[in-house]
């Protein structure tokens, strides 16, 4: 009783004399100056009056700072904890280092002027990235909750984002883990002496299958398909017994069984929390870093390797003058990091609250463009040497993009190597470690939210949370397993993230530099670390990313009227379909202004005291 008086007293005191000053620095100045260890112990709730002076006389006080609001440092010893550090740091780059840090930065830097590219990737990832990263890391550590109840600390009224949030990482479970079951039927395949994508003499080949790979001239025209390419459209997809979204046909039981498997590793790997999950990115997140050596390795090995990296890094200065370079460069380092996806927020919320956040996320952000750009590497080596192979230019081969890049064009290179078997085993190996580690931060960003906003019910069934969670994830992609499953992921993957997760990540930076405000925040910041962030992050909170962010939104706006018609396998989108995918990703959005509608009709009191609770959570 007497440590709760004695942090009372000097809460009310901190609050109405210390200009600026956040509480809990000093609470945890105290605390540690007696010998206590760990993080501050949470605010307890005054019935004092509204103080005034000091920080109140910045305008109506925050939530986290107020005398009637929750506590803005709930976490408490029952609440997990990391392991390791390392466990963390782990767990965070194994989330932003994905399957689109292989098939998408390689395609979009040899798209945007090669080594040129790398100039606006840079500026885009020291101005608007990285500083994006730092506040959702520095945001979950400090506020200890996730994407859900932590605007009640920051701006009650965009809780909205946290349901948006919620929703987005659902609709991309529905589509992302299909790919990682793709990856594992491969990787079940590869097991035999000859690939079964190396000839045109199997049950699924049809007389357009072209071996470019045998001896002699080989005539290829516009009908010509590669045995890679029927084997995954043909066999794994059997897209043939499908015509578009309108006939997607049955489902298939060997792709069932794949991501069954696949949600199988999920739960074991969440059902715990950070215990579990901890341990098992050691594995998943490591894995991946052996691999690509190796097929690096190989690929300089390769005739032709040359001629890729030449093609990959050849700077096209003129391409900088462009603004849709500078654009893709926005967006590749913003979904490559991926904050706004309330992943970092969940993470970090089990970090011990002196956990030096400022350095994780440069290490993170190095070691996730590093391996973009690596990876580069790994797969235009190969694409040298198909191009050399098949006499063309390497243009020719690159052609394709996404999913086609991991499924087809590398596969079939693969499969003409010496010890095909082997290196087809570590690939999709590793492709399915990768997108395992997204899968493991994307729902742990739902189940952290979901059990920090209804903790009297679900602190204790976790296991079940988890469970029903990865229920719905899998019902929800039953159908992306059909023969047209690969177009429904198509229109998942184009709508149903995109545009929904950068308003919400504009959102989220806009209600913590300017309504929480940046003092505040800075004074958080120097709660745990010791010491203010500099001027520049100020800079980039308050107006660069933020700047970042509108600029992409309104590029994906007039692209949603200027893009050319949506595509797959020759198979054009109707235009109904791009209506349901605008539904799709309006569906997760509107909360966002609906909440607020909600919060300002339901919240009695005058205008002012509506205001004051709704923006800074007190009345």
């Amino acid at each position: 009783m007497l440590a709760v008086k004695r942090s009372s007293n000097l809460i009310q005191g901190c609050m109405c004399t210390q200009v600026g000053q956040s509480c809990s620095h000093l609470l945890f100045r105290q605390e540690r100056s007696t010998g206590a260890t760990g993080p501050p112990p949470a605010m307890p709730q005054q019935d004092s009056a509204p103080l005034t002076g000091g920080l109140c006389a910045q305008g109506p006080p925050n939530s986290a700072y107020s005398s009637n609001a929750a506590p803005a440092i709930t976490q408490t010893d029952s609440r997990d904890k990391w392991s390791k550090k390392m466990d963390f740091l782990l767990s965070v780059i194994g989330f932003a280092v994905d399957l689109g840090n292989v098939w998408r930065f390689p395609y979009i830097c040899y798209q945007n002027g090669g080594g040129a590219f790398l100039i606006p990737y840079i500026l885009m990832a020291i101005f608007g990235g990285v500083p994006l990263f730092y506040m959702e890391l520095a945001l979950g550590q400090f506020h200890r909750t996730g994407a859900i109840s932590i605007w009640k600390h920051i701006c009650p009224i965009f809780k909205g984002t946290g349901f948006a949030i919620c929703i987005i990482a659902l609709y991309v479970s529905f589509y992302y883990n299909t790919i990682i079951a793709w990856a594992l039927f491969y990787f079940y395949s590869s097991f035999t002496s000859d690939l079964p994508w190396t000839n045109c003499n199997n049950p699924w080949n049809t007389e357009n299958c072209t071996n470019y790979f045998v001896k002699g001239n080989v005539n290829w025209t516009n009908y010509s398909r590669s045995p890679a390419e029927e084997f995954y459209t043909r066999n794994v997809l059997e897209i043939q017994n499908s015509s578009g979204l309108r006939n997607i046909g049955g489902i298939r039981w060997q792709l069932t069984l794949c991501l069954f498997l696949i949600f199988t590793i999920v739960y074991f790997s969440l059902w715990k929390g950070v215990k579990t999950s901890g341990k098992v990115v050691w594995v998943t997140a490591t894995l991946p870093y052996v691999v690509l050596l190796i097929l690096l390795i190989r690929g300089a090995t390769l005739p032709g390797a040359w001629r890729g990296v030449v093609f990959y890094l050849k700077p096209k200065w003129e391409k900088l003058l462009e603004t849709s370079v500078w654009v893709d460069a926005a967006a590749q380092i913003f979904f490559s990091l991926g904050p706004g996806f309330g992943v970092l927020l969940a993470l970090s919320s089990y970090n011990p609250f002196t956990n030096n956040c400022y350095r994780d996320a440069i290490v993170t952000s190095l070691v996730n463009c590093l391996t973009s750009f690596v990876s580069g590497f790994v797969i235009f080596t190969v694409l040298g040497y198909m191009a050399q192979k098949r006499g063309v230019n390497v243009e020719d081969v690159a052609r394709d993009k996404g999913p086609s890049l991991l499924f087809i064009t590398y596969p079939e290179a693969i499969a003409n190597m010496m010890g095909s078997t082997f290196f087809a085993i570590i690939f999709f190996m590793m492709m399915i470690t990768l997108g395992l580690d997204s899968t493991f931060g994307g729902l742990e960003a739902i189940i952290t939210a979901v059990m920090d906003e209804y903790p009297d019910y679900l602190t204790h069934r976790r296991e079940l949370l988890v469970l029903g969670l990865v229920v719905v994830c899998f019902m929800g992609s039953l159908s992306t397993l059909t023969n047209g499953g690969a177009y429904v992921v198509k229109l998942l993957e184009e709508f149903g993230v995109g545009c929904s997760i950068i308003a919400v990540g504009f959102l989220e930076a806009i209600a913590v530099s300017w309504f929480y405000g940046i003092r505040r925040f800075s004074n958080d910041i120097k709660a745990m670390l010791g010491y203010t962030p500099g001027l520049f992050w100020k800079v980039c909170w308050v107006a660069i990313s933020p700047a970042f962010l509108a600029v992409m939104s309104l590029n994906l706006f007039v692209s949603c009227f200027f893009s050319p018609p949506l595509t797959l396998f020759d198979y054009k989108y109707p235009d109904w379909s791009i209506t349901v995918g605008y539904i799709i990703g309006a569906s997760s959005f509107m909360w966002i202004p609906v909440y607020m509608v909600y919060k300002l009709v339901w919240t009695p009191g005058s205008l002012k005291q509506v205001r004051n609770i709704v923006i800074f959570g007190s009345g």
